[in-house]
């Protein structure tokens, strides 16, 4: 298979040739094997392999939608049996998965043939992955700029061509937040759409599992292959009426759709994020729906930091149980600097505060939810700015980087906290030919509406042929 012709293809569109047996199935893994081995020296996205398994795997293809494409899974919650599974972390750096988790089981019966695992910081706990263990992904862009995090090594081994769809996690705007700097869709499903199994969940129900993807049928192809819940779950989405990609095919008919240009939580956004925000605004107008300005409801500061006692007590648990596994306290040289400053920090609060914190969060997530009896879909930027240099974020200081850190994703992390689905398009370039993304949320449960939209606007705002010079 040529190179030109893998690129031409999403995951759906590769099953598709192998279906119709227009190629095999390990025709295509070579494809993407290449792709790998001319791109990941210059982004250091995708950071283990095993291609003797994945070769295997790809001589004997399962029947659905996605069967035989190539894929990647973040080295976090997603565990493959028998590899290792650091977390981006020198204190996991020699554990190996003892069995596939549920999501990778789920990835298997769809048909996927996964080869490697992607990069990301340390525990997953920054917007740009530069983590000590792997280094720094660079942004296809850009190789200068970050490709984002937490998922970041997932979007640019997208972004590259290595794979068309990549599995990520958002626990803050972690799939959202790499999706716009690398120019891809990035959907956060639901709280409790996708099961964290067998671990209870993922930070009291502020992350979320799914992917990164170069369109929007393939993200709705992922879902529909792992939303199934699983024994335990203790969250649960409103089930879907139909799959997920029928919704893709589906008009969205005329929707309320809310807007702002501003930053919910700290600092400016750039004119470049503010003008994606009412490009799109008018491009929606165009389609018929109904656009309207709107604010988030009083309580969104508060909310914000009293979940930051929620990260740092999960912080602190696992921290705590892996000391309890290595049989000795965890010590400043065992982890980054961040982690470890949050680790401390976690020490401060007690009990009591951690179950207060989840009230502010979780009354505010009810305020949140009123937004939807006025609108269907609401519109702000994703990001405060385009992707910036490598090295901004991550910060020698804690303090200073911690600044950055929220001015430059201000908008994402808050709809983890009300468990909304939300996602990130790449509707607007920079003048300098960067991706800038714009976020919509819908109502907890309505993927669907996001989807039908989605749709539309990849149709009317195509951004499939635009590619990054590493392409």
């Amino acid at each position: 298979m040529k190179q030109s012709e893998y690129l031409a293809h999403d995951a759906v569109g590769l099953a598709g040739l192998i279906a119709r047996r227009e190629v095999s199935a390990a025709e295509v893994l070579e494809a993407a094997v290449s792709r790998l081995e001319a791109v990941n020296p210059a982004i250091n996205a995708v950071i283990y392999t095993d291609l003797a398994a994945a070769r295997a795997e790809a001589e004997r293809p399962r029947e659905g939608p996605l069967s035989g494409a190539p894929f990647l899974v973040k080295d976090y919650a997603a565990h493959v049996v028998g590899w290792p599974t650091s977390a981006g972390s020198r204190l996991y750096q020699h554990e190996v998965a003892a069995a596939d988790a549920p999501i990778v089981s789920a990835y298997r019966r769809a048909g996927l043939v996964i080869f490697g695992k992607t990069n990301l910081p340390e525990l997953g706990l920054d917007a740009t992955t530069e983590p000590d263990l792997h280094g720094p992904t660079r942004n296809p862009w850009d190789v200068e700029r970050t490709a984002g995090g937490s998922s970041g090594g997932s979007a640019a081994a997208v972004a590259a061509g290595i794979v068309p769809a990549a599995h990520a996690s958002d626990a803050g705007g972690s799939i959202r937040i790499p999706a716009s700097c690398c120019g891809l869709f990035g959907l956060k499903p639901s709280r409790g759409r996708v099961s964290f199994a067998p671990v209870s969940d993922g930070i009291a129900g502020f992350d979320a599992q799914h992917a990164v993807t170069r369109t929007v049928r393939d993200s709705a192809a992922l879902l529909d292959a792992v939303c199934a819940p699983q024994i335990g779950d203790p969250y649960s989405a409103p089930p879907q009426q139909r799959p997920f990609l029928e919704e893709c095919r589906r008009d969205p008919g005329v929707l309320r759709i809310g807007f702002t240009t501003e930053a919910f939580e700290a600092g400016v956004i750039s004119a470049e994020c503010r003008q994606a925000v009412t490009s799109t605004v008018s491009l929606l107008a165009g389609l018929g729906h109904v656009v309207e300005e709107f604010a988030m409801p009083a309580g969104l500061d508060a909310a914000v930091a009293a979940s930051s006692a929620v990260l740092a007590g999960h912080i602190a648990a696992d921290l705590d149980d892996r000391a309890q596994q290595l049989g000795r306290p965890i010590v400043e040289a065992d982890v980054e600097p961040l982690t470890f400053a949050r680790y401390q920090h976690a020490k401060g609060y007690s009990a009591s505060d951690y179950v207060r914190a989840l009230r502010i969060v979780h009354g505010y997530g009810r305020a949140v939810a009123g937004l939807f009896s006025r609108f269907d879909v609401v519109v702000t930027s994703t990001l405060g700015s385009p992707p910036v240099a490598l090295g901004v974020l991550r910060g020698a200081a804690p303090g200073a980087a911690g600044v950055a850190r929220r001015a430059f994703m201000p908008n994402t992390r808050i709809f983890n906290l009300t468990g909304q689905p939300a996602m990130s398009m790449p509707l607007a370039w920079t003048d300098g030919g960067l991706p800038v993304g714009v976020q919509f949320v819908a109502a907890m449960g309505a993927e669907a509406t996001l989807f039908r939209l989605a749709a539309q606007l990849e149709q009317a705002a195509p951004w499939a042929a635009r590619r990054p010079r590493l392409i």
